[in-house]
Order: structure tokens, then sequence, then C-alpha cells
């Protein structure tokens, strides 16, 4: 279907790939891995043709349909959300459009002269838009819509009113309403809630399309795709399984490389120390000259890279006192959405709690309420005594000075810490050797955050609010986050659409549907862990059955 063959690309003298190969078939369903900066962005713009390789080459079909997900959603005005979505999922698209703009020309008294063309040119594009299933395109595209999230308001609303995360989500609608031969996704789960994320996650495994995508959340990924490809050292290689297989199964291979790397280096070792011996010695001249010939046709091993991210021993946080964080009867409105009606919510000294719900259910309302950035209608929200209080949300990122480093920032932050102990940090959260002195204006949004949560947990406070401060992390970064907030002394409010960080964290559950389909007057106070509110409810997300 796609074939990659021998391919090489280098950015300045980075080698991202190096003479390696993969074929995509229909109906594979991959994920493709690797450390941010690897080149798997640039691996899809290989594919479709904004980049080309420096040797090799992409053979793909010529009547192949590709439908490509990026993050950058461009600007979106001038339509509805549900013009918008279909103008942009590829022929189908375009064909709607013009069957619209046929049919107003036909009604068009003005334009009857043109009748004899417009009217053949109508049975040209009609014949083709109905063997493509056009006339099922709206109700399929108000489908897709509807599964992203989108309200039936917001989808014959203004798509230019649409914030930045729901343009994206119009831009994920676009490439899944045309029903290309071929899905490229790239972080397609970044900008979507865990409802969403478990809708689009059925929506792959039922689709014929092929499926190549990166992706940082472990489960979405073990439950659509069947193959992994790592860029690994400038090589594509393939494992046969979903995502946590390629774990296992690269664990063992680097184990393995280390042994034979580990074999070849004692058997040059006994090699090179016979030739220093007797490299002087005339009767053993020919033995010396055998043995100096075999080494330099052996191939020599690199030694194994590895990728560990080590959880940073953050000092333990100041004891708060047992009562954090109280609310009291809270009401809150927005016009006439009531979010809040009434909320009783008590959070003790060590508790972990994930705040689940629909979108527009207040989640990240109830967090700027208890951090005081939004006042309730009525009723208290009262936190505790000797509270140091850290809330991460997306505006933190504000708090980084795009003229510094990342060094500058935390050596500024805490000017009085040791060096090493704030390499040690930066390490932790995966800015390594050369990747401290990156200034801030240039880093990416998973960058960011990280740098962000490095300077927080740093000077730990011992009540952490923390809204989706997984967005954009990879999997080996949020794994080591969640190993960290384990060891974490203090108390924890967080919204999250990770399942992995959900069940890694959350020791009390706020369900705000109260255990059913969508919201609820009263939400549901569940004192168990992530997973047993899951076999409690049967829902993995308000109103998404298990």
């Amino acid at each position: 279907m796609i074939a990659l063959n021998s391919l090489s690309k280098h950015f300045g003298r980075q080698a991202l790939l190096l003479d390696a190969s993969f074929q995509l078939n229909p109906g594979d369903k991959v994920g493709l891995v690797g450390p941010n900066g690897s080149g798997k962005s640039t691996l899809f713009k290989m594919i479709v043709g904004e980049e080309a390789p420096d040797s090799g080459n992409v053979s793909v079909p010529k009547n192949l349909s590709i439908g490509y997900f990026k993050q950058d959603a461009g600007e979106m005005s001038g339509r509805t959300v549900l013009d918008e979505a279909i103008a942009g999922s590829g022929r189908l698209g375009d064909l709607h459009h013009e069957v619209v703009e046929l049919e107003a020309a036909m009604s068009d008294p003005e334009r009857m002269d043109e009748m004899d063309e417009i009217l053949a040119r109508f049975g040209e594009v009609q014949g083709e838009y109905q063997q493509l299933g056009g006339y099922e395109l709206e109700a399929r595209a108000r489908e897709v819509l509807a599964g992203l999230g989108f309200r039936d308001a917001q989808v014959d609303g203004d798509v230019g009113e649409l914030s930045g995360g729901w343009r994206m989500r119009v831009s994920i609608a676009k490439v899944l309403i045309g029903k290309p031969d071929v899905l490229l996704l790239d972080e397609p789960t970044n900008h979507l809630d865990i409802e969403s994320i478990l809708w689009l996650e059925g929506f792959l495994r039922a689709s014929d399309s092929a499926v190549l995508m990166t992706c940082h959340d472990r489960d979405f990924m073990n439950r659509v795709v069947k193959k992994i490809v790592a860029v690994d050292g400038g090589e594509l290689v393939v494992y046969g399984g979903n995502y946590d297989f390629y774990d296992r199964e690269r664990v063992l291979r680097e184990a393995d490389a280390e042994a034979a790397f580990a074999r070849q280096q004692k058997m040059l070792e006994k090699e090179e120390r016979f030739i220093e011996r007797f490299e002087k010695h005339a009767a053993k001249a020919a033995q010396v000259q055998s043995r100096v010939k075999k080494l330099d046709k052996i191939e020599k091993l690199e030694p194994p890279k590895k990728r560990v991210l080590v959880p940073f021993k953050f000092p333990t946080p100041p004891r708060s006192g047992n009562d954090v964080a109280k609310l009291n009867g809270v009401h809150k409105a927005y016009g006439d959405h009531t979010v809040y009606k009434g909320l009783d919510l008590e959070i003790t000294r060590g508790e972990r709690w994930c705040v689940m719900g629909v979108n527009g259910a207040g989640k990240s309302t109830l967090l700027k309420m208890i951090v005081g950035d939004v006042t309730p209608d009525a009723g208290q929200v009262k936190l505790g005594a000797s509270l140091k209080l850290g809330y991460f949300a997306q505006s933190a990122l504000d708090i980084l000075d795009p003229n510094l480093t990342v060094y500058e920032q935390i050596d500024h932050a805490f000017p009085t810490a040791t060096v090493s102990s704030k390499r040690n940090l930066l390490g932790a959260f995966d800015f390594q050797g050369d990747e401290i002195d990156k200034p801030i204006r240039v880093l990416s949004g998973g960058e960011r955050s990280r740098l962000v949560l490095a300077q927080m947990l740093y000077d730990p406070p011992n009540f952490l609010v923390l809204d989706e401060p997984t967005n954009h992390l990879d999997l080996v970064t949020k794994e080591m986050l969640i190993q960290t907030l384990c060891k974490f002394e203090g108390t924890l409010i967080f919204v999250s659409h990770d399942r992995l960080f959900l069940k890694g964290l959350a020791n009390k559950v706020l369900d705000l549907s109260g255990g059913g389909e969508s919201t609820a007057e009263q939400p549901l106070v569940f004192h168990g862990d992530y997973q047993s509110w899951v076999e409690r409810t049967g829902h993995e997300a308000p109103g998404v059955h298990h």
C-alpha cells in the first residue's frame, strides 16, 4: 500500500533516518513511537509529500486517499462547524459543496443560458457523489462531530467562534468523515476529553482504513493498534503487537543487545591483549597479523542507547492540617447553565481525588473555585490550615519567561539551590545534555508543561491542584510523573483524560454524573480508586460504558 524504501533524512548534522524501510498494508493499525525529535512527524510529512527524503523513496499508489491529522488546525471562519468539517473531508467534501452550488445554479433564473452546461456537470458530479456514499455524508459528519463532543448547537454554529482545542477536534472530524484509505494521525488524543477518546477508540477499531498514528495515551494505543513501529537510532523497527507487547519486547531486545555488546567488548579486549603482548615476538608475528586482520573485519557494536527517566526525589512538603478543603452548599452557574447546585465536598490530608465528568460538567470550574480563581455564586469554599498550594493549568505555562533558557528559568526560581540538584531535576523531566540551554520560546507545548511541573515540584506544595497535567507529555515522561506523584506525601485533586494517570494515582473519585450518564444535581462522591469506580458504575467515563 505505502512503502518506505531505504529512507535517509538529516536535519543539519542530526540523522533522523538512516536507510529505514517499512510497509503499511491495507487495514493495518500501526502505532509510531520514539522520543521527541526522533522524526515521527517528519515521516508523516514525507508520506504526504510535504518533505522529501535525502535518499530512498516513498511509494504511494496514485489513487490512494490519505487523511492526515496534524497539530495545526489552521484558520477556520465563515462556515458552520458542519460545513467546515465536510469541506475538509477530501474528495467527497469537494463533491458535496459542488452539488450544493450546482443545485443553487439550476434554480437561478439569471443563469438559464448556461443550463445545459450546468445540468451536464450536475449529472457527472451527482453520479460520483452518489457512488461514494455522498448522500449519507451529512449524517456521518454529525455522528462524528457528536462523538468528538460537539453539541447540536455547536455543530450548526460559527466555526470561527471555537477555541483552538475545539478547532483541533474539527480537524480530526475532517479526516474521519471522508473515509480515506489511510489515516495518518499525529497525536489525535491531545485535545480530547476521555469520553471523546473512548469514542475515537471504537471508531478506529471499526474503520476499514489503515491507520498510522503517534499517541501518548497507552490505553488508546493498546486498544487500537496491532503493530508498533519504533523510530530507533535512525531505523524503523517493527514489533508485532500492541504497546504493552512493544514495551516488554523492547526491554528483552535491549537486554540482548547489552549482552551482545558486553560479549564483544570482552572478546576485543582479549584479542587486543594478545596483540599487545606478542606484537614484538617474531615467532608470533603471523598470529598477531591474523588477529589484527580479524579485528579490522569485525563490525563493532555500538553501546545500546536507553532512554530512562528516573523519578526525582523531591523534598518532603510541609505537613498540612487534616482538613485540606471544604465546599459547603456551593452554587455556580454561567447564564442559564447551572454547573453546581448545593455541592458539598470534603478533602482531607493524603487523599488523591480525580474529578470525572462530561464536557461542560464543571471539572475545571471546580478546581478554579478551590484555588480562588473563580468565586461561587453561593455557598462557601474554605481551605484548611498550613496549606501550600500548587496549581497547574494550561495558563500556568505563562509563568515561563520566553527570553530565558530552560536552565535559567529554574536557576532564577531557585537561586540558592546547587547546580547538580537543578540539573538532576531537569534530567528527571527529560531535559538532558544541551536541552537545558534551549530558549523557552522554542519549546513545544509538552516541553513547556514538563518545565512548569519540574519548577512546581522542586519546592513541592502540600496541596496539588492539577488540570490536565499530562497534555502533550509523552508516555515515558508521563510514567515518570506518575511514579513521582505516587510518592508525593501531600494531597491531590486533578482532572485528567489519561487512564494511566487515573489508574495510577486516584484513590477517591468525584463523579459529576452522579454515577449516571451525563451530569447530575448531586455528584457521586466515591470513596475508592478509579478502577473500583469503573467496576461500580460500568463506565470508564460518564456516559461511556465499559
